[in-house]
């Protein structure tokens, strides 16, 4: 068996430059990403406007967390499948319906946690504004 070359350690700017670097290619590189990174904007905004407590701010934070990192890991399988091989393969097709279906998930949980922060006080609203 080969062992693979020793390799350098790299710095933490090294790190953190990669990362911000990967963080650029989810972004620019996939559509999805894009419109997540919008949705959270906008969740920000909202919270902001409907000055929610502390605790809502730390469980609205986590789910937007949760779904970038759901989002990018699903993109870093986007990048990786076609460098592994060119033709169909069942088995890396399971794997990006997978990564897809966390995304799903994590922006299924995230939807009902904004219904639930979010939902009383546009009801409030709502009824303020109609009288």
């Amino acid at each position: 068996m080969t062992r693979p070359p020793i390799k350098r350690r790299r710095s933490w700017l090294e790190k953190f430059s990669a990362a911000f670097r990967g963080l650029w290619y989810g972004i620019v590189g996939q559509s999805s990403f894009a419109v997540h990174f919008a949705v959270a904007i906008t969740v920000i905004l909202v919270a902001a406007l409907f000055r929610v407590q502390e605790t809502e701010w730390c469980i609205l934070i986590l789910s937007i967390t949760v779904v970038m990192t759901a989002e990018l890991f699903n993109s870093a399988l986007e990048w990786l499948a076609p460098a592994i091989t060119e033709e169909y393969n069942r088995y890396i097709e399971t794997a990006l319906n997978v990564a897809s279906a966390a995304v799903l998930v994590a922006s299924i949980g995230s939807a009902v946690i904004g219904v639930i922060v979010f939902g009383p006080r546009l009801v409030d609203l709502l009824a303020y504004l109609l009288g």
